[in-house]
């Protein structure tokens, strides 16, 4: 999925409007935010909304496979966890934060 907010920066007219009613906190929030990152409210705003968008979207997912290739995906599955040493050992480490 192309980037929304990248092909609006090509040339895409500005028609639609969106209103929003916010609390002074998320106001404030978010002006900060914008200055913060060089940009007006409306495009921080904007960018912001796209981008949860797409990954709304794309959190969407939908699988196609032919009937051989589901079998071997349902096989996988299926099988018992194979233990990896590094891997369990890494497991058992504490945190670098809860030291």
């Amino acid at each position: 999925m192309a980037n929304v907010t990248e092909r609006a920066k090509k040339g895409g007219e500005r028609t639609a409007r969106f209103g929003l009613r916010a609390t002074h906190q998320q106001e404030v929030l978010i002006r900060r935010a914008a200055e913060a990152t060089r940009k007006s409210v409306t495009e921080f705003v904007l960018n912001s909304a796209c981008i949860a968008a797409e990954n709304a979207l794309l959190d969407q997912r939908l699988f196609f496979a032919e009937d051989k290739s589901w079998q071997a995906f349902l096989d996988a599955l299926e099988r018992p966890a194979e233990i990896k040493p590094h891997l369990r050992e890494l497991m058992s480490r504490r945190a670098r934060w809860e030291k």
